[in-house]
């Protein structure tokens, strides 16, 4: 039971991070961030999201940016999701390096 509600958060999370991603990164050409991933504790305090960042060498420099501002970012979240939560969630952001992972594999694979 417990387990089904949180990942029901987890995925309203995800959706309404990655729209505030979007309309953020539209300002800063040729830079994509989506949200790959998103984990919640069983009490619901803390929110983990994997950001993968396209192109992958601005990743840190917009981690950086990204958690400098994720005061904001918890503000908004909460405004778009006071309705169906009572306590928003404590923000912490990671990067998703699955991506260059697998393309590292394939160029070992292909020599």
């Amino acid at each position: 039971m417990q387990e089904t509600r949180q990942n029901r958060i987890s995925r309203l999370i995800q959706k309404e991070l990655s729209l505030i991603f979007q309309s953020q990164t539209r300002m800063m050409h040729g830079v994509m961030v989506s949200v790959t991933r998103v984990k919640i504790s069983p009490d619901l305090s803390i929110c983990t999201a994997y950001l993968s960042i396209f192109p992958s060498e601005k990743g840190e420099e917009i981690l950086a940016a990204v958690t400098k501002n994720q005061a904001t970012i918890r503000y908004d979240l909460g405004q778009r999701v006071r309705n169906q939560l009572r306590i928003i969630p404590e923000l912490r952001f990671f990067i998703d390096d699955s991506l260059d992972y697998i393309n590292r594999i394939d160029e070992l694979l292909k020599m």
